[in-house]
């Protein structure tokens, strides 16, 4: 056990220390909020210059509709002035020259710009275009206040969704769950593959050094790829723990302060202010994030700890990590589409199967499914990575004496069979 112990310490506080892990732990949750916050950013700092338009209206019904908005204006030409004499007037930023059918063909409608024109002002013009044809369209029916008719059975539905199958009767939103699923089951795609790996490259560039051979001359194999796998997961687990307490920090101080900030906020926007706002619910979904991100962690880590036991250099070990490979990126792919449908029988087994379980079971959890789902997988899970622990094991005994062959899956079967 103190062998044990001086493994763990090592991995674990070789890696902790490390400016990089210190970095890239305070700054990914900024990282994550600054990417949600970028759009919004970059629509407010980024907006067009100041920009006159030259309108000729051929058909006369249309320029007069025609409103300034922000730094866009707008400057009625004389209907009989060629494009020609208008694109040499300096003062405009483009032309829009507008057809004399453009009621019954709205496709005749030019914009000549000086330079590349913006999205932005495409938009608005666009938009104005289409209203202004849309009420001259209108205007022929001849009914009075149609306009304002139509305006009126506008319907906008903002339907509240609960659930009955709990002991209270709760609020929730679908897409707000999925994106928190998804999130959640990213999270633990990105960890378990990081960390997986990391052992992996450990174990190799021990190897290559011959340190393993020195280091298991007072050390059982057993003992020292458990130690190893331990260590490296402590680390994984800090990390979640730090990035725990700022989300529930933000939950609890920063988002009412957002909430009491905004005017008219959309039903959505209410509804994941409402989930996220709640630190107990976000200190749950952590504790989930934390229970199955040892379980995953700790049966793919295993498979990693085999494979670079039996490989000399990464190159070699790239065939063999499709074995962990591909069922991790399975698992958040199915994660995506069971997000869609969380109590389907599809989503139900593969947040049971140990390969998948991890990430989908993420994806499920924030739809409230029934408590038992999650227990049986998180058992099932434990028991897998047990046994794949027990397996890795007996392949890391001999893959570590191994050198100058690359192994083979067949291999790697026969070496987990040694007693």
């Amino acid at each position: 056990m103190n062998n044990l112990y001086l493994i763990i310490s090592r991995e674990y506080l070789e890696r902790v220390k490390r400016k990089s892990f210190i970095i890239s732990t305070l700054l990914m949750p900024l990282l994550m909020l600054a990417l949600m916050l970028a759009p919004t950013l970059i629509m407010v700092l980024s907006g067009p210059e100041s920009k006159t338009i030259g309108v000729i209206d051929r058909s006369g019904l249309v320029a007069a509709d025609l409103r300034d908005i922000d730094d866009l204006h707008f400057s009625q030409l004389p209907t009989v002035m060629s494009l020609d004499s208008a694109k040499t007037i300096e003062a405009f930023g483009g032309i829009l020259e507008i057809g004399e059918d453009v009621v019954d063909y709205p496709s005749h409608i030019s914009l000549y710009t000086k330079g590349a024109p913006s999205m932005q002002t495409e938009t608005v013009i666009t938009s104005q275009l289409e209203e202004a044809l849309e009420n001259r369209r209108l205007s022929r029916y001849d009914i009075p206040n149609l306009a304002r008719i139509l305006e009126d059975v506008k319907v906008d539905v903002h339907m509240s969704t609960f659930r009955i199958d709990t002991e209270e009767t709760e609020a929730t939103s679908s897409i707000v769950s999925y994106l928190i699923g998804m999130a959640m089951a990213m999270m633990l795609y990105m960890f378990i593959m990081i960390y997986g790996q990391m052992v992996m490259t450990s174990i190799i560039e021990e190897k290559n050094n011959r340190v393993l051979e020195i280091v298991v001359s007072s050390v059982r194999p057993n003992t020292l790829m458990f130690g190893k796998i331990l260590g490296i997961g402590l680390v994984a687990v800090t990390q979640i723990l730090i990035w725990g307490l700022l989300v529930c920090s933000f939950s609890k101080w920063i988002m009412p302060l957002i909430v009491s900030s905004m005017s008219s906020p959309d039903f959505d926007l209410l509804s994941a202010i409402g989930q996220l706002g709640d630190p107990a619910y976000v200190l749950m979904l952590f504790v989930w994030i934390m229970l199955f991100l040892i379980g995953g962690y700790m049966f793919y880590s295993s498979i990693y700890a085999a494979i670079g036991s039996a490989v000399d250099n990464i190159q070699d070990a790239s065939q063999l990590t499709s074995i962990a490979i591909v069922p991790i990126i399975l698992g958040f792919v199915f994660s995506m589409s069971v997000a869609n449908d969380p109590n389907s029988g599809l989503a139900f087994w593969l947040s049971i199967i140990p390969f998948t379980s991890p990430m989908v079971m993420m994806a499920r959890i924030p739809f409230g499914i029934p408590g038992w789902e999650i227990a049986l997988s998180l058992v099932l899970l434990v028991i897998s990575f047990l046994a794949m622990i027990w397996i890795s094991a007996k392949i890391y005994r001999v893959g570590i004496f191994m050198y100058g062959k690359k192994p083979s899956l067949k291999d790697l079967i026969r070496w987990a069979r040694y007693k």
